[in-house]
Order: C-alpha cells, then sequence, then structure tokens
C-alpha cells in the first residue's frame, strides 16, 4: 500500500491516525502510564481506586462511565510533563 494521497487527498497513514482518534471513548481506560498508590487507595496518575483499577475491564460502559465523571472533576487524569 502507498503512502500517496487518495481521491479524497488523504492517505493511509492519515487514514490510521484518524480512526485512532475516533476509536477513543470515554468508556476507555484513563490510565496514563503514571502509576502510584502509595499511602492510599487512589492512583496519583488516573484517580481511579486501586479496586476501579484492578476491575476496570469487567466493568460496564456505564460504571466506566461514573469513574470518568467523578475523576474528571477531580483533575484527572494527570499526565507528566
Amino acid at each position: 500500500m502507498s503512502n500517496t494521497p487518495s481521491k479524497g487527498g488523504t492517505t493511509p497513514d492519515s487514514l490510521c491516525a484518524q480512526a485512532s482518534q475516533q476509536a477513543f471513548t470515554a468508556t476507555d481506560s484513563p490510565c496514563v502510564a503514571v502509576c502510584s498508590t502509595l499511602f492510599d487507595e487512589i492512583c496519583r496518575g488516573c484517580g481511579r481506586t486501586a479496586m476501579e483499577v484492578s476491575n476496570w475491564v469487567f466493568m460496564t460502559d456505564q460504571e466506566k462511565q461514573v469513574v470518568w465523571q467523578r475523576i474528571r472533576a477531580q483533575g484527572y487524569p494527570r499526565r507528566k510533563g
């Protein structure tokens, strides 16, 4: 597959990038790979409890939305930088 623009003016690489952005939903993991639960049960990177982190893959989309709403209200997820 070449990387030359198609009739629509997009390249296969740009189509993949667009698809990746559109694939993210608010039920995706808020993990930012800055894991720390020292001194309490809340991760300092994503804001989830240790139980939420360990059970994330088993949670329903509705349960994940509730977690996302709470952590956003608390200023998470926090990215390093």
